[in-house]
C-alpha cells in the first residue's frame, strides 16, 4: 500500500516536444528541393530527344547524341579545351604565387616585411579599375591571348592572406629543427611547409579552378577572338540562341544546350565530395587562434 501511494504521489514527467528539428529538418528538405529539381530537370532534358519542353522525371526519347554533339562539334570542343588549359594551368600559377608570397611574408626577420603585407592588403580595397588595368593588358601585348586570363586572376591577395595565415599557425619549433638540420628555406618550404598545407593547398586550389573554370568576364573584356573563348563564353551564346553548333544524330537544339550545361557544371560536381574534408577544414584558415 505504501509503495502504491508512494507512485500516486510522484509526479508525472511532462514528455518535451521540440519543434526545431522539425522544422529545420523541412527547411532543409525544401531546400534540397529547390537545388535538386532544375539539376535533374536539365539531366533528364540532356537525355531527351524530343523536341518537348516542361518538367520531365525520365526522358521520352533516351539517346547519349547531346554529350556526343558536345564532345565531338569542333565549334564546341576548341572552348572547352581553352576553359581545361586556363583551369589547370591557372590553378597551378595561382597556387604558386600564393604559397611563395605567402612563405616570404612569413619570415619575420626580413626587412620591410610589415609593409610589403600592409600595400597588398591595400589593393584588396583600392583597385586601378576596368579601364586602367585594361589599357596596362593591352601596352603589354596580353589581350587576345589565354594568358591575359590566366594571369589576372593567378595574382588573388585574398587568397594570399589566407594561405600566410595557415602558414603562421606552423609551430615555429618545426622551422627551428629543419634549419638546426641544414634545410634551406626552399627545402624547408616544400619538405616542412607544403605536406603541413594539404588543407589549405585543396581549398584555396579548389576556389582558384571553381574560378577560373567559370570565368566570363575577363574573356569577355581582354578577348575578342572567337577561337580563344571557353566553354563559359560559348555557352552562354547557345543560351541566347546564337551560334548554334550542328547537333548530331537526332538531338535538339534544347537537348544539346542541357548536355552542355551538364558538362561545365560536371567537373566540381564530381570533385567537391573527394575534396570536401579538406575545404571544411580550409574554410577555418584566419579564424581566431585560441
Amino acid at each position: 500500500m505504501e509503495n502504491t501511494q508512494k507512485m500516486a504521489a510522484t509526479p508525472r514527467k511532462k514528455i518535451k516536444f521540440n519543434v526545431f528539428p522539425i522544422v529545420n529538418g523541412l527547411v532543409f528538405l525544401l531546400l534540397c528541393l529547390i537545388i535538386l529539381v532544375p539539376i535533374w530537370k536539365v539531366l533528364v532534358d540532356s537525355f531527351d530527344l524530343t523536341t518537348g519542353y516542361g518538367m520531365k522525371l525520365w526522358p521520352e526519347r533516351f539517346g547519349l547524341e547531346g554529350y556526343t554533339t558536345v564532345l565531338t562539334n569542333p565549334s564546341l570542343v576548341v572552348p572547352l579545351r581553352n576553359s581545361v588549359i586556363t583551369t589547370v594551368s591557372g590553378t597551378f600559377l595561382g597556387l604558386l604565387l600564393s604559397t611563395l608570397g605567402a612563405y616570404v611574408l612569413i619570415q619575420w626577420d626580413m626587412p620591410g616585411r610589415t609593409l610589403f603585407a600592409t600595400l597588398m592588403l591595400i589593393t584588396m580595397v583600392f583597385s586601378g579599375g576596368m579601364i586602367p588595368s585594361y589599357i596596362v593588358m593591352r601596352n603589354l601585348g596580353l589581350t587576345n591571348t589565354l594568358w591575359v586570363v590566366i594571369l589576372m586572376p593567378a595574382i588573388s591577395v585574398y587568397n594570399l592572406v589566407l594561405m600566410r595565415n595557415f602558414f603562421e599557425g606552423i609551430p615555429a619549433s618545426l622551422f627551428e629543427s629543419a634549419t638546426l638540420d641544414g634545410c634551406t628555406p626552399m627545402q624547408t618550404f616544400y619538405k616542412i611547409v607544403l605536406p603541413l598545407s594539404k588543407a589549405a593547398l585543396a581549398s584555396i586550389g579548389l576556389m582558384f579552378a571553381v574560378s577560373y573554370w567559370n570565368d566570363y568576364t575577363n574573356y569577355k573584356l581582354y578577348i575578342t577572338k572567337a577561337n580563344l573563348y571557353n566553354f563559359q563564353m560559348k555557352l552562354r551564346a547557345m543560351m541566347m540562341g546564337s551560334n548554334l553548333p550542328t547537333a548530331v544524330g537526332s538531338a535538339t537544339e534544347n537537348t544539346v544546350q542541357n548536355a552542355a550545361v551538364i558538362v561545365a557544371i560536371l567537373p566540381f560536381m564530381i570533385l567537391y565530395p573527394f575534396l570536401q574534408k579538406y575545404f571544411v577544414k580550409g574554410i577555418n584558415i584566419g579564424a581566431v587562434k585560441e
